[in-house]
């Protein structure tokens, strides 16, 4: 069994300019205390295409944990514009926030995220060059891709398979809330169309970015400066 369960994720300052940062506040259950650290780190999807355009945001060691109940604001700088491939600047994307023990992954959290324009002159007729000042972000945060990965909490195994893949609501207990949204994982995971360019273009962006959502990719570690607050309840 986990030692440590999400017990909520709220998307704070949503929707947002594309260059206010990224907020999230974590609620998570401890089980037992824990020794060591965990890692959590937020990454931006920067294309479908390729992994090459990931960029890892931010990433923060909390602990020793004690058994209880914590929460903490983790916050990151936004994306750097021209890491972003043009093509991909402006439509839907993906978030997510991952957590790792030992560097063992057990549990990311994904949000598609969609990037346009205000002005409806501007979505209509997109500059040739994003222009990265004008874009809303919005994170389609009513129902996140929730991945679970079996890892062994000390250190005399190897990780296991991956355990589940659910969507609960962030706005419900993580544990209450599986079984009722489980029904609506596939697709676009109940994503409101209304939330999303009008263009079909934005519905098969999220069908690109879905493996990008559970999928057991390894990142390299690195860590920057964060704006966190951290409360053991």
């Amino acid at each position: 069994m986990a030692k440590v369960q999400i017990v909520n994720v709220e998307v704070l300052d949503n929707p947002s300019p594309f260059f206010n940062p990224f907020q999230f506040q974590i609620t998570f259950d401890c089980i037992e205390n824990l020794s060591d650290d965990l890692e959590w780190k937020i990454i931006y999807v920067g294309s479908a295409e390729s992994d090459e355009y990931d960029q890892e945001l931010d990433s923060v060691l909390v602990g020793p944990v004690p058994a209880g109940r914590h929460r903490f604001v983790f916050q990151a700088d936004p994306p750097k514009p021209e890491l972003i491939p043009v093509q991909d600047a402006v439509g839907v994307t993906v978030v997510i926030i991952t957590c790792t023990y030992h560097t063992r992954e057990f549990i990311r959290v994904g949000y598609f995220v969609n990037n346009e324009y205000n002005d409806p002159d501007m979505r209509e007729n997109p500059p040739e060059i994003p222009n990265f000042p004008k874009l809303m972000r919005n994170i389609l945060d009513s129902k996140p891709r929730v991945t679970r990965f079996k890892i062994n909490w000390d250190d005399n195994a190897e990780n296991g398979a991956v355990d589940e893949e659910t969507p609960p609501s962030p706005q419900t207990n993580f544990g209450s809330s599986i079984e009722e949204v489980h029904s609506g994982c596939e697709g676009t995971f109940g994503v409101d169309q209304g939330h999303l360019n009008n263009s079909n273009n934005g519905l098969s962006s999220m069908s690109d970015h879905q493996e990008k959502l559970s999928k057991g990719q390894i990142y390299e570690n690195s860590t920057d400066s964060m704006d966190m607050r951290m409360f053991v309840e």
